[in-house]
């Protein structure tokens, strides 16, 4: 699963990491219930009835990883065509209906998904339900809207990675990991792909994804499951079917050698990413299957310990060693995610140099810390700190409606099942320091390396950015 270990930055002690586990059966909630609607709809409803609020999403087993050369960054288009007007809903009504009842909404486009939410008082779920299945069927995608819309998504793409040099570096990253499988591309399109894209695009992708039975609808909150569950057969047990296209696996071969890339753009620090090609965690099918191994069922769950351990707070490996201690860097982290619909997966290590200090001093330091774990393994402290770090976090976040949703329909929607939330903290705190050395020999070598840096180049000071931001 996502453990988002690069991203945290909350401090815990000992004592309220043991009080939150202790509790943490509180944060569990009624039983998750999951059904199908003789469409194909599959419909998953977690009570939670701390607060009269319910977050209702729908995500589409579709994203870029669907996406064909010439027509990148279409399914993340479609997603602002799906608030541009229906049959029965006028363009820019759909926002405006739902924040008249108080209500929050967007929408987000991923590799492996697309995902529309809304957040109301529990008395509008059918509101958000009636809404959300009148788009899935009636979506009206004009010329002219389109035509406004996807410059929008042009200034969108500007915003985000042409004025960000370091988004420039992770989209060459990405592209130079990843040679023949779709996550080398952007979500947010090639701009030249952008530029050439048609009204004709977004209603194709539309009209073949977009359909009860390539879709999850995830309902928490506090709400009665039969309720929701009639409501979701009212609202969307009358939509059909369509046939969909036959996916075909995609598998990125094996690296056979170092690959380096070097992004020259005006910035005041230099920047480093560093990646691996690692396994992502298999759905039980898979693993019992003729052709997996004993290794593909734990070494995810090593991996995602040993980002813990090099990354995460302030005690973890990277930053104790080479910001606090050594000076190399101002910032580094690691980052791991287990779960992907293209079954593909990174072990990924970023940082900053301190002032003084090169990309390639950086370079060898992170790597020099990656050896010592093959060489000496992880400390048993070490172990115990991250496992309890994990599931705290994990504690925090189920205090949410919305990562609830979030997390059940990440899952789904990449194939696995929302099962292993609970199979998840078993199975990490099994983890041994032996096994984390497995890995880190395995895969954390210099012919499985890719490596983006930022050459910073001067910067205008009468520079604007090129771009503007979008809600949707």
């Amino acid at each position: 699963m996502r453990t988002h270990i690069k991203k945290a930055k909350k401090k815990a002690n000992s004592r309220l990491i043991l009080l939150l586990l202790a509790l943490s059966p509180l944060f569990a909630q009624a039983e998750i219930q999951e059904f199908k609607l003789p469409n194909g709809m599959k419909v998953i409803v977690q009570e939670d009835h701390r607060a009269p609020v319910v977050v209702s999403q729908v995500w589409y087993r579709a994203g870029s990883i669907d996406e064909v050369n010439g027509k990148t960054g279409v399914a993340h288009v479609l997603e602002h065509m799906m608030f541009k007007g229906t049959k029965n809903v006028p363009a820019g009504q759909f926002s405006r209906i739902v924040a008249a009842a108080g209500g929050k909404e967007n929408a987000f486009t991923g590799t492996d998904y697309t995902c529309y939410f809304q957040q109301l008082e529990k008395s509008h779920l059918p509101l958000s339900l009636k809404l959300e299945s009148d788009r899935m069927a009636n979506l009206v995608i004009t010329d002219a809207e389109f035509a406004k819309e996807i410059k929008v998504v042009m200034e969108e793409r500007r915003w985000r990675t042409e004025d960000k040099p370091q988004s420039k570096v992770n989209e060459q990253f990405q592209s130079t990991t990843f040679k023949a499988h779709p996550y080398a591309r952007p979500i947010v399109g090639w701009m030249n792909d952008l530029e050439n894209m048609t009204a004709a695009d977004a209603r194709e992708w539309y009209n073949t994804w977009y359909a009860p039975n390539n879709a999850t609808l995830v309902v928490v909150g506090d709400v009665k499951t039969q309720e929701v569950l009639k409501l979701a057969k009212q609202y969307f047990g009358g939509l059909k079917p369509k046939v969909l296209p036959a996916r075909k696996p995609q598998t990125e071969p094996a690296q056979i050698g170092e690959r380096r890339v070097v992004v020259k753009a005006p910035a005041k620090l230099p920047y480093l990413m560093m990646g691996f090609h690692v396994p992502a965690l298999q759905d039980k099918a898979t693993l019992q299957g003729k052709s997996s191994t004993p290794e593909q069922a734990w070494e995810p769950y090593a991996l995602d310990v040993l980002a813990g351990v090099l990354s995460g707070n302030d005690s973890a490996r990277l930053n104790q060693k080479l910001v606090r201690e050594n000076s190399v860097a101002v910032d580094v982290g690691a980052g791991y995610d287990s779960t992907s619909r293209g079954r593909e997966a990174l072990f990924e290590l970023i940082g900053t140099p301190a002032e003084g200090k090169t990309v390639a001093e950086l370079e060898a330091a992170l790597i020099a810390q990656i050896e010592l774990i093959k060489t000496n393994g992880v400390t048993q402290q070490e172990l115990d700190r991250v496992k309890a770090a994990v599931i705290a976090s994990d504690v925090y976040q189920r205090d949410s409606m919305f990562y609830q949703a979030m997390q059940i329909g990440q899952l789904e929607t990449m194939g696995y099942s929302w099962r292993l939330l609970k199979e998840y903290p078993e199975q990490l705190k099994a983890i041994t320091s032996e096994q984390i050395q497995a890995v880190a020999k395995k895969y954390l070598v210099k012919d499985n390396m890719t490596i983006a840096t930022l050459d910073p180049q001067p910067i205008d000071p009468n520079a604007k950015p090129v771009g503007k931001p979008h809600i949707h």
